[in-house]
């Protein structure tokens, strides 16, 4: 797994989703974390061509979590309430839609809300792959986090538009 990818207040952006799509297949994740507020359930049809499998949070603009339940399921996806608790090549990762305090037992905490990009080092690491929409900010984010060595790059997707 080494490499899994990061994304987070899509908000209904379906061509920046597409570009996120092909910068993760591109990299051939096996796993990328979404920090919630997808909006719709139309929009998580737009991560079906991933490749690799979505596992995510409802953020604070999901109203419709039923809805979006649904689709995710029916599309093979998996979204929980937040925060969300999982073990990836013994770090234990907490993810969230909003930055909260982590129990002391987290190695990285991976969060969205605030649409801007954030590393900060340290135990845990906290990321903040900032918004794959580019609505508020005009910057269209995503993360790579390696596992291996927790480094975290963030890539701007505004390339990644062309041949869609």
């Amino acid at each position: 797994m080494s490499k899994i990818g990061l994304i987070s207040d899509t908000h209904d952006n379906l061509n920046m989703i597409k570009a996120a799509v092909k910068k993760f297949n591109e990299l051939n994740l096996s796993l990328v974390i979404h920090c919630g507020d997808y909006i719709a359930p139309f929009t998580l049809e737009n991560f079906q061509g991933l490749k690799a499998k979505l596992l995510g949070v409802f953020g604070n603009c999901d109203g419709e979590k039923e809805g979006l339940r649904k689709k995710a399921e029916e599309l093979g996806f998996l979204l929980h309430l937040p925060p969300y608790k999982l073990e990836l090549e013994g770090k234990k990762i907490l993810i969230s839609h909003n930055l909260i305090t982590p129990p002391s037992n987290i190695d990285i905490l991976v969060h969205g809300h605030t649409h801007k990009p954030l590393i900060k080092i340290g135990t845990p690491l906290i990321i903040n792959p900032g918004e794959a929409s580019g609505w508020l900010t005009g910057k269209a984010t995503i993360g790579i986090l390696d596992l291996d060595n927790l480094k975290v790059e963030i890539i701007e997707l505004w390339s990644y538009l062309k041949n869609l």
